[in-house]
């Protein structure tokens, strides 16, 4: 590895040794600048990512030291996110809300809904007709009334109606590719 920013084959919970050399691998082929960190450019490079519109935001909330780019770390982390089935439930919620929490202030206000939602629809949708839906969204999911959801209220409607061990948060494992 040689990199300071590399890690002990079994520092993340989840991964074999194996994986995080597979990972590694994987991490070199997409840091095209060899700078030793992945920008969200790099991301878009893989032809599976390139149209999805929230590649730059998941970067921004993997990218833990606010860098603009991901070291080896900050990727392997990221992905355990999603790779191991064994990530609690918690911490996929956390990551969930914090992909709309642009802030971080602990509250998606009615302009962070509105902006996280115009990456995913683009112009598919007028502002008006987009800014309605968030509207009702926040009027629908804010129970304390203060014009913003909380943490506890985004985890209320995604576990609703959803039993614990077949949470909507299963959708965020995918396996560790093959290199």
């Amino acid at each position: 590895m040689g990199q300071k920013s590399s890690l002990p084959l079994d520092a993340v919970d989840g991964f074999t040794a194996e994986e995080v050399m597979r990972l590694e691998k994987r991490f070199r082929k997409l840091d095209l600048d060899h700078s030793g960190s992945i920008s969200a450019q790099e991301f878009l490079s893989l032809p599976e990512l390139k149209d999805n519109p929230l590649v730059k935001r998941v970067v921004s909330v993997f990218d833990k030291d606010q860098s603009g780019e991901l070291d080896f770390k900050e990727f392997v982390q990221g992905l355990a996110m999603f790779a191991v089935k064994t990530t609690e439930r918690e911490k996929k919620l956390k990551f969930l809300f914090s992909i709309y929490d642009l802030d971080a202030d602990g509250f998606i206000s009615n302009e962070e809904l509105f902006t996280v939602l115009k990456m995913m629809v683009g112009n598919n949708l007028k502002d008006k007709q987009l800014q309605q839906i968030v509207d009702k969204t926040i009027l629908a999911l804010d129970k304390d009334e203060d014009g913003m959801i909380n943490y506890q209220e985004f985890c209320d409607i995604i576990g609703e109606g959803v039993p614990e061990e077949d949470d909507v948060t299963t959708a965020l494992s995918i396996p560790v590719p093959r290199i």
